[in-house]
Parts: structure tokens; sequence; C-alpha cells
């Protein structure tokens, strides 16, 4: 079997070197594929100075159904190097998205969510014939319908003041110092900003994880995997964007381990709140104060709340005592020298305890 060549970029057809590559040994595909913009025209703006567009060859297909068989035959590469826990990102404008969105359903990848990209700073509509296109849309897949994937929901949270994230993300286009140039003009004419890359790694890839952009460019993916500890794969043909992306990536310093520490619950082994009884952690008797009041709770030795005429699980008692959904990890409190703390705590020890003798 082949070694999987990580953090590298690897020149050639990106078609070519994905089946080089061994079967199911990525965790994450990002892909910025040719969006086929059928430009006609060269484009000015109201003072006749020509805008910098995207002309390049590679975007150019002479039909949709050529778009369509390129799209095909890519995405059929990239599935068998997936994991069948792994997912994929792919990113289009309404050129491109919807025919790439209908190929990955053709090749049984689940949609489990379209991004919408909100440019806050898009590039108007000089002509003044359309609105502004002022975002983009990402697809985002799992290879498998119904298996493991990884999704980062509390890190998600964190980075959005503890709201749940949604699925428009406001995000300036690469403006600035983070637009690489050469010679005083774009290096790449698509490059994306890093904080849509940084989402998008954040929310489904956990350190160590292996992620592959076919279409690799001025490397963004790149810089944004060293950064948070990710190892990457780049695939690209033109020699001119790997030493860009090279000297890009080169100059990125890596995150402290300790700052990339994920600790997503759904990614952990379970503790059942038996365990903590078992253990030691809790007694049989105890007494648990519930959160939202003073309401107590008797630890029965099944590892049940007693709580008044209510028998139940710890999540079963919080939920009939709030009328609502609740998690009773955080419902419940007990007492540590006079001080009221939540029982996830204890939960929280007990989980770091076996991780040590696991090791």
């Amino acid at each position: 079997m082949p070694t999987l060549p990580l953090n590298q970029i690897l020149q050639g057809d990106c078609i070519d070197v994905l089946n080089s590559l061994p079967e199911k040994s990525v965790d994450l595909i990002f892909a910025d594929p040719p969006y086929n913009l059928q430009l006609q025209n060269d484009l000015f703006r109201p003072d006749l100075s020509k805008v910098d567009a995207v002309n390049n060859g590679w975007d150019k297909f002479s039909s949709f159904s050529k778009y369509d068989e390129f799209t095909s035959n890519w995405l059929r590469a990239a599935r068998r190097v997936l994991k069948d826990t792994g997912t994929i990102w792919v990113i289009g404008s309404y050129h491109n998205i919807y025919r790439v969105g209908a190929v990955l359903q053709d090749l049984d990848f689940w949609i489990l969510n379209d991004v919408v990209w909100l440019k806050t700073n898009p590039m108007p509509n000089f002509r003044g014939v359309r609105f502004t296109n002022a975002h983009e849309t990402l697809l985002w897949a799992q290879k498998e319908q119904g298996a493991k994937y990884t999704f980062n929901h509390k890190a998600m949270k964190a980075l959005n003041d503890d709201l749940q994230m949604r699925s428009d993300w406001i995000i300036p286009i690469a403006t600035g110092k983070e637009r690489l140039k050469t010679n005083g003009t774009k290096a790449h004419p698509t490059q994306k900003p890093e904080a849509l890359l940084y989402r998008v790694l954040l929310s489904s890839t956990n350190p160590g994880d292996v992620v592959l952009d076919p279409f690799f460019g001025s490397g963004t993916t790149g810089a944004v995997a060293k950064m948070l500890g990710r190892n990457f794969i780049g695939i690209e043909r033109d020699k001119t964007y790997i030493k860009v992306a090279q000297k890009r990536i080169a100059a990125i310093q890596s995150a402290p381990a300790e700052a990339l520490d994920l600790p997503e619950r759904r990614n952990q082994a379970r503790i059942p709140f038996g365990a903590l009884l078992e253990h030691g952690y809790l007694k049989a008797g105890q007494k648990l104060q519930y959160a939202k009041d003073k309401r107590e709770a008797t630890i029965l030795a099944s590892g049940h709340l007693k709580c008044g005429k209510l028998t139940g699980s710890i999540h079963t008692v919080a939920r009939e005592l709030s009328n609502a959904p609740a998690n009773g990890w955080e419902m419940w409190l007990y007492s540590e020298r006079g001080t009221l703390k939540p029982i996830d705590e204890l939960r929280e020890k007990y989980r770091k305890t076996i991780n040590r003798k696991a090791r």
C-alpha cells in the first residue's frame, strides 16, 4: 500500500493523483473546484478600468455536460480516498453548485448542510443588470449515510459567543495583507479567506486528522490545517501556485497542542451515571439538588433518582421537573465542602482517570 504523503503538495491532475492515493485514507476533503463561470467578455468598471476576473483556462469547459463529466470523475476519485466516516465540503457559486450537488447525490454522498458564505465586501455588479452576487454556497456531505462523522458542535458554539452556529456565515473576502500577490497582482484569482477554512476545519476535523484539497491553489487549506494541528495533502497542477502555497505554509506557526483540545463529548466514551456510584464518586442515599430551584432528589442504589413521586434517570427526572428537554448532567448539583457543583464535573474527573489508565 502506498504511503500517505502528509503535508505535501502533489503536482498533477487531481483525478490521477487521487487515484494514486490509498483507499479510505482521508478524514476530510475540502474542494474549491472550477466554477465554470462562462464569462463571454472582459469586465470593466464604470471608469473603464478592467476587472481582474477569473478568465483562466482551467475554468473553461465547452459545455455543461463536459463540466458534469469532470465533476463526476473527480468526486468519484475523491469518494474512493475518503474514509467511511469522512465528510466532504465543496464550495461554488450559482454557476456550478447546483450541478455539483446533483452529482454528489448521484454518487451516494449524503448532504448534511448547505452553508451560505455571505460576503461583507462583495464585488459589485458594475453593469447594473443583475443583483450584486454577494454569496457563495458550501455543500457539506458525508460519504456514508448514517455513519459516525466528526462535528465539533461545542467548538462552533464557543466560536459564536456560545450561540449555536447557523448556516449563514458572514465573512469578508480575502483582501489587504491576507491577499497574496506576485509582482503586485493577485497570486491566485479565487483565493478563499482563512476565516472560512478555519470554520470548516474546526467544525469537522480533529487534531491529527488528514485533510485533502484536490484544487489546492494558493494553499489556504494547508495554511489553516497547519495552524490547527491537522495534516494536509494538496493537489495542484500549476507550478506557480505550488510555489506560492509552499512559501505561505512554511511561514505558518502551528498552535500549541493544549490550545487545540476540543472536549466534544459526542466523540468521547459514554460514561453512565451509575459508574459514579460504582467508583465512589457519589453514594446511594446521597442528595442532589435540582439546578432551577431547591428541590432535592435521592440517589438510589440502581443509579436512578427519586424526587417526590418521580423516579427515573437523571435525565428523565430533570425533564419532568423542567417540563422540557433537559440534560441531567447539567441540571443536578452535588455538594462538595458546602459548594454546589454540577455532577458533570464528577463525570469529567472519572473520564480523566480512565483515560490515564488507558495510556
